[in-house]
């Protein structure tokens, strides 16, 4: 692992944050409305600071991670990675500067290094049958040859993430926005027994705490409070229990964390 020298990491909700690698910001699956549909935003909407990026990855093209009107507050000529396939799936990436990849690529975008790791995760845009097209769901780590991270995009338990090589950080979504999580997402205590498989130096948790459906709340109470509230707290009482040596991070929203 790097030595993290001028490293840090912003959280701005869902699965979006900026991660400073050096001179290198690199944005994850932005998302920055305060509805998408039936959901709605529990915390503010990203600032213009957001969308300052030299990179963007997006993990799969589900409209809760490739979002286009996110997308477009980024400027035209920032490089996004997307999975393979995804142009031809989504037609508003017409214009952006794509490097699309399938897992095993490894490619080197704006000084930092990506390698596209699989995710169990369904990577179609919609469910709908004329709208199918082979996209697979992409994990990521990249560095900038000095500081490393892990960022596993939506995925449920794999054996291979063992396979993937200790990180400086570690970015694990820990929750949901759904009366369920499924198989294809990771609970906080899954999070944590993947980032002690990766290894790392600090796990920061994301993908929690942001969007919720509409009257769910009331419909399901327990769900939201178990998905929706507790998820951080469960993080932390689970990285206590596993002894995990990484230090554990629930940054709040917007703070910038120096990773030192």
């Amino acid at each position: 692992m790097g030595a993290a020298r001028s490293a840090a990491v912003t959280w701005w909700g869902h699965a979006s944050m900026t991660v400073e690698l050096g001179r290198a910001r690199v944005a994850t699956d932005p998302l920055m409305t305060r509805r998408l549909y039936h959901l709605r935003r529990a915390v503010p909407e990203p600032p213009q600071a957001a969308t300052r990026a030299d990179l963007v990855l997006i993990s799969h093209l589900h409209h809760d991670h490739l979002h286009l009107p996110s997308l477009r507050r980024f400027a035209v000529d920032v490089p996004v990675v997307v999975p393979r396939g995804a142009a031809a799936a989504v037609r508003g990436l017409a214009g952006r500067e794509l490097v699309e990849v399938a897992p095993g690529d490894v490619v080197e975008v704006a000084g930092v290094r990506v390698e596209a790791l699989p995710a169990t995760h369904d990577g179609r845009r919609d469910t709908f049958p004329w709208h199918h097209h082979d996209v697979p769901a992409l994990g990521f780590r990249f560095d900038d040859g000095e500081t490393s991270v892990w960022y596993p995009g939506d995925t449920g338990v794999r054996a291979d993430f063992a396979d993937v090589e200790p990180v400086d950080l570690a970015a694990v979504p820990i929750g949901g926005w759904g009366p369920t999580l499924g198989d294809e997402h990771l609970d906080p205590e899954e999070a944590v027994a993947a980032v002690a498989a990766v290894g790392a130096r600090w796990a920061v948790a994301v993908h929690y705490g942001t969007y919720w459906p509409l009257a769910l709340r009331r419909l399901k109470p327990a769900n939201h409070h178990r998905l929706f509230v507790t998820p951080p707290q469960r993080f932390h009482r689970a990285v206590l229990e596993s002894g995990l040596t990484a230090v554990a991070l629930t940054p709040a929203f917007g703070e910038r964390v120096v990773l030192a």
